[in-house]
């Protein structure tokens, strides 16, 4: 359907799919004192000002109260000259200005006030600056520490698009009163710069000296005290920016002036957090900013300012020269050679806070700037922190902005020198080749903004001549040409320079560019760099070719270029560059030049009958499926046309649905599913060819494809639903309705019926391919399809809904979903999960009381099952049915003693009381399991594996809202019993986990000597290394048999299962592996289940501490417990899953205020270094195995850390591992080597240290190199694996199977 010829469901989909944003406003009050004085003027019988904001004053709704302030223009400009000095004006004035200093200043109210204030007549201005002043005065008198934020904000909101603030600071400034006695020969000062710059003083001392030692440790009170410290240093360069040319002359330089003593203090201060590495990075940035503006202001003569600077950058400062204020405040900047940071930090403030432009500095200035480019070059070798790294790259950016600022009335000499010929060009153009393919995207993206620059400089340098012509450009072209295509850097350099000499140029080397760049774009990590510069080069063609030739008459040539070696691609390519050409080119290409479609299809249906393409190659029928498809999600063309005018027809379409490569399937599905507009109508033809493709693709064995299908039916789906909307509001619109028949050829009902009955086949289709044992893809796509259906067509009550999938729903196909739970595929029974809560009342509805047993009959067998598979689906299961009502009269009641209790109590939900009760049974059962497996683990192995149940508790909390509680003792009650039970269990299988061979061997099954068996099989697991847990071996006799069968008679019902169990136990034969499988799974859902309970603590933080459901006692027992088994701990899955539970627990660490749990990380990763170093021959910790569970244990606790930190626990980490890595000493334990290499190899591998553990690499590759040359296998062994370690983190993950085209010179 042609948008142009129905405006009025553009418009409709429009007012449908609008969303209004709720704003949160907070209103304001008044005291009764300023009511007072509003109601002393207000009138009853008329409306003033004062009864206008006595009015605003009694709304308690902030959006009620935006509304009332806006008044206040038109009742103000009603107010003519002699109202001035009316008394009721000065009292509403007064209260204005209280209001808007106690108003947040993220608070709406607060801008839409100054706003109204900023209309205020000239005549009203006067006594409005008087009052705010007054106001102001009374703000900057705080000393109450907490309040000095909010001051900080009142001050920075003064100078910002608010003209009665900055009236009022200026007024401060204006009103001071310099009085000179000769008598007394001083100065005497009064006036608003000592408010101010003492003010920002207090704060900027107060606030440093809070993140001290005081607050040390915990880093949320911390960061917030660094902001402030932040906001109070811009605070105090905004006032020097905005209002120094008001200052009255020069008199406050006097160097007895309270001014300039405050802004001494202020500069010194500002030094002082310059050169302080313990501050967060903006903080020294802002600092350096903030240095070179004051020094800027109060430094006599300014021509003079320039050689200072240099000297501070190049350390040459005599101190002969420097004035005594300047050695005073910054005098540590003259002595000594200053850290590199600084002079980085240094050199960013000179940059951004003197002036570059019109040559004001003269000859100094020039010098300076040559000079902040030598020292940022020689700093980018030595700075290998990557956000000083990126830093660094910020500012050489903007030392190449202001280059260019400088070169527009520069010298002769300097254009010289900033020639692309010169020494400093070619400098940065080092920097820019080593930069360009940095890790970091910051960087990669500063470096091409630096050579954009660069080039800018050089077309500068040379203005007048021609710059196509010239020896820099062709020397940089046939440079970045002569590289390989698999250097990134060489796209956008290439892409900067096509925009200074053009396309044509470039093209004029080399006619096969563009083929030689499609071919690189099978690698994805290169295609977006390739688009981009594609991009930029058929871009500029194109209008090279429009300015110089006739309208039409250049296009082939066009075509040629950039069209016919796409299309070539596209039918006879890989399917990773196809893939990425498609994804990645194709739009641009059709954006540029629209026209270029119909060529394409013309060339690509001329041959579509002829090369229908293979399994490998999509041929000329899925080219011309990629190309419609990619035009029609853009915009550029209408299916209903090209299908009605015969350019594409329904049976090609169905060729593409069920073609032999799933891309070309994908693509035509595609074509169908995804429109430019989202509340296009579906056409019955579209709904027949989904109906036809959902026929023989749901069965697809790739999962991308699967997850493909699964996205773009859930655009259709979402399609149908918006455009529904706008049907049923035109069918309330009867003009607009036949609008609608002109365009669709029916009336908006039946297509509506349409829509209903599409989605009810689609149901049927989908339910029906879920038979017991159809295949896993089947299950997953009907699943997820179904999925989304029952997300898009839920709609609020009382709204016109086109479809609801309760009506499809019956007993049978409830039945379907619970099945899906057995299947062996995880992610299936999470689909079928989320799809039965989703329609969990009526699916729980459909369940009677005797379905409801067997199905938790079901659950609590297979909880204990020896199957692992088992366990999860019995927690599925439960989780489920712990929504049902009856939980507790029917199932549970057969179990468990009924508490009259709680159902007397209404106010506790059903969910609950249901899991309350669940997780009591399974607790009970599991207790008595550990009690058994003491006697016998390996009886428990073979007939109760306890690690089922501890499975289903887990999953049960997962699920349980524990910020609304109402059964907060039984709760607390519950967490202690299952801490104490993860314990005992714990110590059950420990032994074998933490043995020196725990996997042990597989026996013969055929030996009929069960005893003999038994006997080797403990053997085997048992420890032989110093870990002596067994004292003796336990041999399985009948009579431990006929003491758990009388624990099973024991229970409250029999089961027939375990009864079953019972008969088998007596010719079950156990083996190893099944002991090992029963205690390294326990293990992991111990650690799961600890690490969840320890979530709870967080939550307790507003709560009273009877209400606690962990207490911080448990916590750090918790805590001393992962770290007992991730050390001990030998076999990998054990250690791999505790870590799991423990990474849980040390981001709970990292969030908790309690200082003495926020400091645990750092005790434990100090002793557990020390261990290491100690080479202590009674240390525990496992040498072999990688180190086992050490590298994960340091892992969870240096990737807790904040992101955007100071790491310093990372820091500290790496200052101990390096060392031990490459030892200096040879007579030392090799242990501690092989635990550092080891150890650094998980850290290097471990993607949530990012950007932070890149300056650490070269280390790491020194460390790796050296180990080789050891003559110990161990080192030679963890050596090489650190050294794979760090490739990968170099050069990114191994993409594709042919790496052959990428060549590392």
């Amino acid at each position: 359907m042609d948008p142009e010829s129905s405006p009025g469901i553009a418009k409709s989909a429009k007012m449908v799919l609008k969303k209004k944003k709720e704003i949160q406003v907070d209103a304001f009050f008044l005291d009764q004192h300023q009511l007072e004085k509003l109601q002393r003027f207000s009138k009853a019988e008329e409306q003033n000002l004062a009864s206008l904001l006595l009015h605003c004053a009694e709304l308690r709704n902030g959006i009620q109260q935006i509304q009332c302030i806006k008044q206040i223009v038109p009742l103000v400009k009603q107010m003519d000259e002699h109202s001035a000095g009316d008394p009721m004006l000065k009292a509403c004035l007064d209260v204005l200005g209280e209001m808007y200093f106690s108003l947040g200043a993220k608070n709406p109210l607060k801008k839409v006030l100054a706003s109204s204030l900023n209309s205020l007549p000239g005549h009203l201005m006067v006594p409005a600056v008087q009052s705010f002043v007054c106001c102001l005065q009374e703000e900057l008198k705080t000393t109450d520490v907490y309040l000095y934020r909010k001051v900080l904000d009142n001050l920075a909101s003064c100078m910002e698009d608010f003209s009665l603030g900055r009236a009022c600071i200026k007024n401060l400034f204006e009103e001071g009163k310099v009085t000179f006695i000769v008598k007394y020969a001083s100065l005497h000062v009064t006036g608003g710069g000592v408010y101010f710059f003492s003010f920002c003083r207090s704060c900027c001392l107060t606030y440093r000296k809070k993140t001290g030692k005081k607050n040390h440790g915990n880093r949320i009170v911390q960061t917030q005290l660094m902001h402030d410290l932040l906001i109070a240093i811009k605070v105090s360069m905004m006032l020097i920016q905005k209002l120094q040319e008001n200052i009255q002359g020069s008199l406050w330089k006097h160097s007895e002036s309270f001014v300039w003593q405050s802004m001494c203090s202020l500069l010194k201060s500002c030094t002082n957090f310059l050169i302080d590495a313990t501050l967060l990075q903006t903080v020294q940035t802002t600092s350096g900013l903030a240095v070179i503006l004051f020094t800027r202001a109060m430094y006599e003569p300014a021509e003079a300012l320039p050689s200072l600077v240099s000297d501070l950058l190049l350390g040459t400062v005599e101190h002969s020269g420097v004035p005594a204020w300047f050695m005073g405040s910054c005098g540590v900047l003259c002595t000594g050679e200053l850290p590199d940071s600084v002079l980085l930090f240094l050199c960013h403030g000179a940059l951004a806070m003197l002036d570059w432009k019109n040559g004001s500095m003269g000859e100094n200035g020039e010098k300076l700037l040559l000079d902040i480019a030598s020292v940022l070059l020689s700093l980018s070798s030595g700075l290998k922190e990557s956000s000083v790294a990126t830093s660094l790259s910020r500012i050489l950016a903007i030392w190449t902005n202001s280059a260019l600022a400088a070169l527009v009335s520069a010298s002769p000499e300097l254009k010289i020198k900033l020639n692309g010929n010169s020494d400093i060009i070619g400098k940065v153009l080092e920097y820019i080749y080593t930069h360009w393919d940095h890790p970091l995207d910051a960087i990669r993206h500063q470096t091409k903004l630096i050579f954009k620059n660069l080039l800018q400089i050089h077309q500068t340098t040379i203005a007048g001549s021609n710059g196509k012509s010239d020896p820099f450009f062709a020397r940089l072209i046939k440079h970045l040409l002569s590289l390989d295509w698999h250097v990134k850097g060489k796209y956008a350099s290439l892409g900067c320079l096509v925009e200074c000499v053009g396309t044509e140029n470039i093209l004029q080397l080399d006619r096969t560019i563009p083929v030689q760049i499609l071919d690189v774009m099978s690698d994805q990590s290169l295609a977006p760099y390739a688009s981009d510069l594609l991009e930029t080069m058929f871009t500029n063609h194109k209008a090279h070719f429009t300015l110089s030739f006739q309208e039409g008459t250049w296009i082939d040539q066009w075509h040629n270029i950039w069209v016919s070696p796409l299309l070539l691609i596209l039918c006879e390519g890989n399917h990773d560059q196809t893939t990425y050409i498609i994804d990645y080119y194709l739009p641009k290409l059709l954006k540029c030049n629209p026209d270029s479609l119909s060529h394409m299809i013309r060339i690509l249906q001329a041959s579509a009958d002829a090369n229908l393409g293979s399994c490998s190659t999509r041929g000329a029928l899925g080219a011309l499926m990629a190309c419609l498809r990619t035009a029609r999600a853009h915009g550029h063309l209408e299916l209903s046309n090209i299908m009605t005018s015969g350019l594409v027809s329904t049976e090609c379409i169905k060729q593409g649905l069920v073609h032999q490569h799933s891309q070309v399937c994908i693509d035509a599905l595609g074509l169908l599913c995804e429109t430019h507009r989202t509340t296009e109508i579906v056409s019955l033809e579209e709904m027949q060819l989904i109906q036809f493709f959902m026929m023989y693709n749901l069965n697809n064995q790739s999962p991308s494809v699967r997850q493909q299908i699964v996205s773009l039916l859930r655009k259709l789906f979402c399609r149908i639903q918006e455009s529904s909307q706008v049907l049923y509001k035109l069918e309330q619109n009867k003009t607009k309705q036949e609008l609608v028949e002109k365009s669709t050829k029916m009336p908006p009902m039946r297509i509506l019926q349409q829509y209903k009955d599409f989605m009810s086949s689609v149901c049927a289709r989908l339910f029906e391919v879920l038979f017991p044992g159809s295949s896993h893809p089947t299950r997953f796509c009907a699943l997820s399809i179904l999925e989304s259906i029952a997300e898009i067509f839920s709609v609020p009550k009382g709204q016109a809904q086109v479809f609801q999938l309760d009506e499809e729903i019956d007993s049978a196909r409830v039945q379907t979903l619970i099945q899906c739970f057995a299947s062996t595929f995880e992610e299936v029974k999470i689909l079928a999960f989320r799809l039965l809560m989703k329609l969990r009342d009526l699916a729980l509805n459909l369940q009677g009381s005797e379905n409801l047993d067997l199905l938790f009959q079901a659950a609590i067998d297979l909880s204990t099952s020896t199957k692992p598979y088992d366990c999860v689906t019995a927690s599925y299961l439960l989780n489920f049915l712990v929504y049902h009502k009856g939980l507790q009269h029917t199932a549970l009641g057969k179990w468990l003693e009924h508490n009259p209790q709680m159902d007397e109590n209404t106010s506790v939900s059903t969910v609950e009381k249901n899991t309350l009760a669940v997780i009591k049974l399974l607790l009970e059962n599991v207790e008595e399991e550990i009690f058994q497996a003491k006697k016998s683990l390996l009886q428990a192995a073979a007939s109760f594996p306890m690690y089922g149940r501890v499975h289903c508790i887990t999953g049960a909390l997962q699920q349980l809202p524990f910020n609304n509680l109402a059964l907060v003792s039984e709760w607390k009650e519950i967490v202690t019993r299952l801490i104490l039970m993860s314990y005992s269990l714990s110590a059950v299988v420990s032994p074998v986990v933490q043995s020196s061979s725990p996997e042990g061997l597989i026996p013969m099954d055929s030996d009929p000597e069960s005893a003999g068996r038994l006997q080797m099989i403990l053997h085997e697991i048992q420890p032989q290394d110093t870990n002596d847990y067994f004292m003796q071996a336990k041999i399985l006799k009948e009579h431990c048999k006929e003491e758990s069968e009388k624990v099973v008679d024991q229970r409250p019902t029999e089961d027939t299962c375990m009864e079953m169990r019972g008969k088998d136990r007596q010719t079950c034969d156990v083996t190893a592996q099944m002991v090992l499988v029963c205690c390294w799974r326990s293990m992991k859902e111990v650690s799961l289940l600890l690490g969840t309970l320890c979530k709870l603590l967080p939550s307790q933080n507003t709560s009273q501490c009877s209400e606690e459901l962990i207490t911080v006692e448990q916590v750090k027992n918790i805590g001393d417990y992962f770290k007992h088994h991730l050390l001990q701990s030998r076999h990998r899955g054990a250690f791999e899953l505790a870590y799991a539970g423990f990474v849980q627990l040390t981001e709970m660490l990292a969030r908790c205020n309690s200082e003495s749990l926020h400091k645990m990380p750092e005790h434990w990763l100090s002793c557990v270094l020390e261990e290491i170093k100690s080479c202590d021959p009674s240390s525990t910790l496992c040498a072999t195995r990688r180190s086992a569970g050490i590298p994960f244990y340091i892992q969870a606790l240096l990737a807790s850390e904040p992101k955007k930190g100071k790491t310093d626990l990372l820091k500290m980490a790496m200052k101990e591992l390096i060392p031990l890595a490459v030892p200096l000493n040879e007579s030392l334990s090799v242990i501690p080597q092989v635990h550092a290499l080891n150890i650094l190899r998980a850290l290097y591998r471990d993607t949530r240290l990012g950007e932070n553990i890149m300056p650490y690499v070269a280390d790491g590759v020194k460390a790796s190199i050296l180990g080789f040359m050891s003559p110990v296998w161990a080192v030679r062994n963890s050596s090489t694996l650190l050294f794979s370690a760090l490739i990968t983190r170099i050069f990114g993950v191994k993409r594709g199977k042919d790496e052959n085209s990428k060549k590392n010179r």
